[in-house]
């Protein structure tokens, strides 16, 4: 079963990757511009159009498991619907199940695949949830107004002034790009490599560093 799991999860990945740029194209036939414009556009909303695309297989696996039992089985259509329901979420109650030898062949293959399909459903949307907090959080870093405590917390040599550098840092670290002990060690880098002391790297701050060592 982990193999035939992992086989479909990187079967399911690719076709979603393929179903994910006919999606924008068909979304987006009008769009002006360049296929380079259009590549970057998709990639700003690729978990979106993922979500889509693994929402779209779900309702397809769902439909084709429900007319299967109630055609194939001859099961009513709620109780078809509730088999398949309690099937995909992995609960399978026991009471409703394939019962034909066509049925246990079909549900070898659509258990399995159904059930990949639902969990990568509620990781997309997980994803999705976790970008728009995150488009929202750096929606408040942009648009709120700087007071005198944030430049002397950006203000990272302590010289009474905010360069660009060390502004775009504070901002990157507003928004959880990077952490306080990840600049620090960047800057004890940096320290080690400036052997003249000078606050800037040079061809010969190198050379020097790479002799000393």
């Amino acid at each position: 079963m982990a193999i035939i799991a992992l086989f479909i999860s990187k079967a399911a990945d690719y076709l979603v990757e393929k179903q994910e740029v006919l999606f924008f194209k068909a979304l987006h036939m009008n769009m002006k511009g360049s296929e380079a414009k259009m590549l970057r556009a998709m990639e700003t909303n690729k978990i979106k159009y993922k979500f889509y695309t693994v929402a779209l297989l779900l309702a397809m696996v769902i439909a084709a498991g429900t007319v299967f039992l109630w055609k194939v089985e001859k099961l009513s259509l709620v109780d078809s619907f509730y088999c398949v329901c309690a099937t995909i979420t992995t609960l399978g109650y026991g009471d409703k199940s394939f019962s034909s030898k066509l049925g246990r062949v079909f549900a070898v293959f659509w258990i399995t695949t159904s059930t990949i399909i639902m969990a990568q459903f509620f990781l997309y949307l997980a994803e999705l949830y976790t970008e728009r907090r995150q488009k929202m959080l750096a929606k408040w870093v942009l648009i709120r107004r700087i007071t005198t405590m944030d430049l002397e917390a950006a203000d990272l040599d302590g010289n009474q002034q905010v360069v660009a550098a060390e502004f775009v840092l504070y901002k990157l670290k507003e928004l959880g790009k990077i952490s306080q002990e990840e600049i620090s060690c960047f800057l004890e880098e940096f320290n080690q490599l400036d052997v003249d002391q000078s606050g800037t790297l040079s061809t010969y701050d190198l050379n020097l560093a790479q002799t000393s060592q």
